[in-house]
């Protein structure tokens, strides 16, 4: 999504294939169940949609040295020699990769605050109630709103508004069902099925900001991505 502007309620839709795009992992898959808060932390960090996109801004070896101490927790001599460069190289490629992370705004992940928690309930809520006024409401005034494989990304809560109201009111009545993607709230989503129950729409990834909602990612490759994350490719009635 990065690639352009954002766009508009009125855009056409225009897809790209799925190896375009950077896809959510299940946290299971690269998460332990238990282990030191800290290292878990810096895993759950390094799944993070906004940091896996930031590190295609990265040059090669800066992106190199940051995975190999920040992620791996190598030492700068131990990323020195297995990179063939100086420590001082090391040292200097992680500081400006570092730089780089902070103006594209990639703090540090947190578990979720209880006020982060009851956000996400409402957030659930009003989307089976399809209260479009209070999705809104979530969102933080510069929230980013895309949905791979279209390139289209809208930001701003008007924008999401006048698209769930026109071209996305499809998603009225849908069901969520909760899931753990990317060290992000992710949720599974339903549509209504014209033959009865609900079928796989997408999986929804949210990134948070404080009590608000700065990225709304909703993936629609359902048939690679739901057995991924071992959803059920229907809902009963």
């Amino acid at each position: 999504m990065e690639e352009g502007p954002a766009g508009t309620t009125t855009d056409t839709l225009i897809q790209k294939p799925r190896t375009h795009w950077i896809e959510p992992i299940p946290d299971a898959r690269a998460i332990p169940a238990e282990g030191d808060p800290a290292e878990l932390a810096i895993l759950r960090q390094s799944i993070r949609l906004a940091f896996v996109a930031a590190l295609q801004h990265l040059a090669p070896k800066q992106r190199a040295v940051l995975l190999l101490i920040e992620v791996l927790g190598w030492s700068a001599l131990e990323a020195a020699s297995t990179l063939g460069i100086s420590v001082a190289a090391v040292n200097s490629a992680l500081q400006r990769a570092r730089a780089i992370l902070a103006n594209r705004n990639v703090g540090n992940p947190v578990s979720l605050s209880e006020s982060q928690a009851n956000m996400l309930n409402r957030y659930v809520e009003a989307f089976e109630r399809y209260d479009v006024d209070q999705l809104a409401a979530l969102l933080r005034e510069d929230a980013t709103f895309s949905m791979p494989p279209y390139t289209l990304w809208l930001q701003g809560p008007a924008n999401v508004r006048t698209w769930l109201l026109g071209i996305g009111s499809g998603c009225r009545g849908s069901r969520l069902l909760p899931a753990a993607a990317c060290g992000s709230p992710a949720f599974a989503q339903y549509r209504p099925n014209p033959a009865g129950g609900h079928k796989p729409w997408g999986l929804i990834v949210l990134e948070l900001s404080g009590d608000r909602i700065a990225g709304w990612n909703t993936f629609l490759d359902t048939e690679t991505l739901f057995p991924r994350f071992d959803l059920p490719m229907e809902l009963p009635a």
